[in-house]
């Protein structure tokens, strides 16, 4: 990275703030954004140079601020995500599950957008699309239109690969061990976990993210990560 500009969105815990360590320690001036301020900041006084910036990736303003003052830019890791309220299709309101679709999807393609001409100026960039299982499998699955929109990053990716100068790739990774997974597996009783789907270290996720960023001849790829074992 060696000096690079590195933005890392929904950063301030998790997969985010293990990616944004990780590119920090490769080298690279590391910006991580969340909506969660008070998390963000702590996190970021916790990575040497490294800063904060609030940025919803549902709201085309923030995203807007967020790459007008992104000189020297060379990574984008798209990872903010999520499922919104507690209701899914169809029972959300029109509301939410179209929210969902701002933060799964059209919030990276926005960003992906906007970070073309500072990547490009930089003399080149990478950025990383963090899909999910979900948008991967052909079975029922709790919440639709997540699945929907992490489908749609997958394709988006393939569909770019490289921009003249900027490499566009996507990791499509299972249940990660954060914090959260540590969590809700405590708090499933023994058969339950039993039955749990097998979890990816935040070490191999941070690891793919790094790889796409180094192999020059990676464009429009897409890494699905599983549990080993």
């Amino acid at each position: 990275m060696s000096g690079g500009l590195a933005i890392v969105t929904g950063a301030a815990a998790g997969m985010g703030l293990a990616l944004a360590r990780r590119l920090a320690a490769d080298g690279a001036q590391v910006v991580l954004t969340d909506v969660d301020d008070e998390a963000g900041r702590a996190a970021a006084a916790g990575i040497e140079g490294a800063r904060y910036a609030h940025a919803d990736m549902t709201e085309r303003g923030d995203v807007e601020r967020l790459l007008a003052d992104a000189d020297g830019l060379r990574v984008l890791v798209n990872n903010a995500g999520g499922w919104i309220g507690d209701a899914q299709f169809p029972d959300a309101p029109f509301e939410d599950w179209s929210r969902a679709l701002d933060l799964n999807l059209r919030g990276p393609m926005l960003a992906t957008q906007l970070a073309i001409a500072p990547m490009r100026s930089a003399g080149g960039g990478v950025v990383v699309n963090v899909a999910s299982s979900a948008g991967n499998e052909d079975t029922p699955y709790a919440s639709p239109e997540y699945g929907a929109a992490k489908a749609g990053l997958i394709r988006f990716t393939t569909a770019l690969g490289d921009l003249d100068g900027v490499r566009v790739n996507c990791i499509v990774p299972n249940w990660i061990l954060t914090e959260r997974a540590e969590a809700e597996l405590a708090a499933m009783t023994p058969e339950e976990r039993a039955d749990a789907p097998g979890t990816i270290p935040l070490e191999v996720v941070c690891n793919a993210v790094a790889n796409l960023i180094a192999d020059e001849s990676a464009r429009g790829r897409v890494v699905v990560l599983e549990p080993s074992g």
